[in-house]
Parts: C-alpha cells; structure tokens; sequence
C-alpha cells in the first residue's frame, strides 16, 4: 500500500450514480479510479427504486466486488465507497456505505471525511436508546436522520447535518433520492458530473474520464444536492464558514489528473516543485521524485533550477499488499521491496530527493540511505509542503503530535537522523503561491493546520491525545 511507503493514509472515497441502468457497473469503475483514497475496504448499495441492495467487502476494489456481485445490484442509482480506516478501526462493519433499513424504508450512508463531535453525539444518542452497529463516526448521521421529526427528507438531513462538525462529503441514498453535502468549509473535494440523462458525483474529477462523464461542477462549501424523479436540486444549509480545502489533496492525495476546485492537481504540484526551487536552491547533479505523488513537484524543480531530472527512483507495483517478511532484518529494509535506485542514474551524483511531505521520518532515511548505497556522492533532500507539525482530525491517520517528526525536531535533527547532506521545506507563503487558488483570504481557501496549528472547526477535547493539548479553533 502507498501508505506503507509514504506514512500518510486519507479516508476515503466516495462515488454515486444517479438515473442510469448501469449505476453499480459506472460505480464499480469510478471506484477503481478512486482507489488511491483507500485500499482497506470497498461497497457499493444500489436502488432499483423500490428496495435498496448491497454488497461490500475487504481489500482493493478488484478483491472486494466480483463480476457476480455486480449483477446482483440492479437499479437505477447507487452510492459507493473506498475506504481507509482512521475513525472507527476496520473490518467489514466498519466498510461502507452502511445501510439502514426500517419500516419507513432504507438509508445508505457514505462519508469521506472525520466529525470532530462524533464521540459527543454518539453518547447523547446512545442516551436517547439509539444503538450503533459500527464504531465509524459515518453512523452518527444517519442515526441524526432518522431521529429527525421533520416530515420532509430534505429537511431532516439538513437537520442532522446542522449538528455535526468537522469535515464530511456525504452521500444519502434512500430508494427514491440521492442527496450529496459537503461541510461548510469545504475540507474535501466533492464534484459532480453529466452522463447521459443521469449524474454521477465523485471525490475527485479524475473518475469522470474513466467512466466517460463530462464535468459540471463542484458541490459547493454547505450545499445540499438532492437528487430525484424531478432532476436536480440544489439549497445552502450553512453559509457561515469561508473554504478552507484540505492542502494535503493539492500536495499528496488526489491523483495528478484530477482538478480540485478547479485546479489541475499535476499543474499544482509542478509549481510547487518550482518554488521549492527558487527557494531553496542548491547545487547538483540530477533531480529524481520519490514515486508516485512527488514526481510531479521534482519535474518542476528540475526545469526551474535547470538541473535534469532522471527516474532516480522506481516503485515495484507488484509487491502485494499482505507481502510476507519472514525476518525482522527484512522488516527492517522492507522499503527495498517497494522501492530501488537506479544505480546507474546515481552514482557518483549529486542528487535532490524531492518528495512531498515527512510524516514520521523513518521512511525518508530508508530512501537516502537507498540512494547513498547506490552510490549517490551526495542527496539534498528537498519537500514540497511547510513541515506538518501538528495533528489532523479531518480524515487523515495523524491524530497524534507524537506522529509527527517534525513537531519535536528540528530541521537540522531531523537532517542528521535521515543522513541527509542537506534538508528543507516549502514556506508557507511559497505552498499557497505555488498551488495558485484566487482566493482573498490569507489562507487562499486552504486548511492550514497541520501546518500552523490553526484549525478552521473547533477541535474537542474528546478528539485529542491525552499528551496533546487542547487546541483552539
């Protein structure tokens, strides 16, 4: 898995079908195209409009849905879901989307994302006698809505969304309506597409090519898509909260050809690279980008600061995902099973190792140390993101600052432990430039807080590590 090299996991990915024949077929391979957002589990629940049917399972989207499965799922309209564990723990009851029945009919839920007052309302509710079939805070909303004494639909998902805070993309199925939200600081990308008569909604654009969608539009920071016999609408339940997108999804997440608010995730990365080179330049032999989310930011920094850039750097793709390693030794060097040098391209080189983020620094000093083995004469090791020196509690496995190499060493300690001859990060400033969003607060619409420690929700107490301390909003 790419966490395993990289040290970085993001929830999930959602993908739904609305109005066409074929919907658990398109989400089948919407979710394939979804597949970096998470590896652990994979389902897909479909409505023919008068029952709602589901299928889910462990693994990778190929592991977990057969071509049996799939045609069992007949209808109209179908909400699916890839998923990596951060809130919850794993296992199939844990997979999503989760589905409900009841004697008012189904609700299939689907969430990327993390709710900061999940624990809160899970003990109010628990209070109130509801009683939860998972331990994924995706639940809570559908408890929400099926607590809600409104009469309309609409209204009791607004209702329910109304309470809960923190960061969410939903997607609601009953048997008759899609309804799709994102929270009001819209922390993760949410898109919606045209194909045919019908509509398709993704976490990222990158699956409406696969499945030949054309691109309409972004699901708006607070809105509220509802989706039903008489087409498309849309209704803002909070306009309270300015953009606050998830940096990390320009930086390392979403795939380089999948556009984030309307920009080009490759485009973004490159001028990342670019600026990581007019800031930091130094002198050397040969530029390579540690595979695959950093490739992009080394060919910026190559053409920028005119030195080659040359796949230094290969990924094994087919090292499997449970691979045995029989010994500690090989535990160890498990990243050589994942990752080789090209010795012929590095040796006796001056190489920059350019790579996205340092999460916990072990696997940067597995890499310099690949390279240096190789023969690199030396490696300037250079990243294109400010350095993450505080929790995430959006969606991302880095709840604790005790993760977090860099919120307790220098950049010089830090240098010494991964045996580095020289390593810097991206400002700031030089991240929102780089990424470019035409935004006029200082924070170009962009979450900000593993960096600065500035969070744009409140973060509860419950949420935190005991050895954390409370931090403010």
């Amino acid at each position: 898995m790419l966490g395993e090299i990289k040290g970085l996991n993001e929830e999930c990915g959602v993908f739904a079908v609305w109005n066409h024949k074929d919907a658990a077929q398109i989400t089948y391979y919407g979710l394939h195209s979804l597949q970096h957002r998470g590896q652990e589990g994979a389902g897909i629940v479909v409505s023919d409009g008068d029952k709602l049917s589901i299928h889910k399972g462990l693994g990778l989207v190929t592991e977990a849905i057969k071509e049996g499965d799939l045609e069992r799922l007949q209808g109209h309209a179908s909400v699916g879901h890839v998923r990596y564990a951060t809130a919850g723990g794993g296992g199939l009851v844990n997979c999503q989307p989760l589905l409900f029945q009841s004697q008012t009919g189904g609700l299939a839920v689907a969430h990327n994302g993390n709710l900061v007052n999940a624990n809160g309302l899970k003990h109010q509710l628990e209070g109130q006698g509801s009683i939860f079939q998972s331990t994924s805070d995706t639940e809570v909303l559908a408890h929400l809505v099926k607590r809600s004494v409104y009469p309309r639909l609409e209204d009791k998902v607004t209702n329910a969304l109304s309470m809960i805070k923190g960061a969410y993309a939903f997607a609601v199925m009953t048997e008759n309506k899609l309804m799709v939200a994102l929270d009001p600081n819209g922390l993760r990308p949410l898109s919606i597409g045209k194909i045919g008569e019908g509509y398709v909604i993704s976490s990222e654009t990158c699956a409406f090519d696969v499945v030949g969608a054309e691109y309409l539009r972004e699901v708006q920071p607070g809105e509220l898509i509802t989706f039903d016999a008489d087409g498309m609408h849309s209704e803002i339940f909070s306009s309270s909260s300015a953009r606050s997108i998830c940096s990390m999804e320009y930086i390392y997440f979403a795939r380089p050809d999948s556009n984030v608010d309307e920009i080009n995730v490759h485009s973004a990365r490159k001028n990342l690279g670019r600026q990581l080179a007019q800031e930091l330049p130094v002198e050397a032999d040969v530029v390579t980008g540690v595979p695959d989310s950093s490739i992009s930011a080394a060919i910026g920094y190559a053409e920028e600061a005119g030195i080659p850039y040359e796949l230094g750097l290969i990924k094994n793709r087919y090292v499997g995902r449970t691979f045995i390693q029989p010994s500690q030794e090989l535990r160890e060097q498990g990243v050589k099973m994942k990752l080789s040098a090209v010795r012929g391209i590095v040796e006796g080189k001056r190489v920059v190792m350019v790579d996205d983020s340092i999460v916990r620094g072990t696997t940067s000093r597995r890499i310099v140390k690949l390279l240096k083995d190789a023969g690199a004469k030396e490696v300037h090791v250079r990243i294109s993101s400010p350095p993450i020196t505080h929790p995430c509690f959006y969606g991302i496995d880095t709840s604790t600052k005790s993760e977090l190499i860099a919120s307790s060493h220098s950049v010089e300690e830090m240098r010494e432990m991964m045996g580095a001859d020289s390593l810097s990060f991206l400002s700031v400033d030089g991240m929102l430039k780089g990424i470019g969003r035409k935004q006029e607060s200082s924070s170009c619409g962009q979450c900000l807080a593993c960096f600065t420690g500035n969070y744009p929700t409140e973060i509860y107490p419950d949420t935190l590590h005991p050895h954390d301390k409370v931090l403010n909003s």
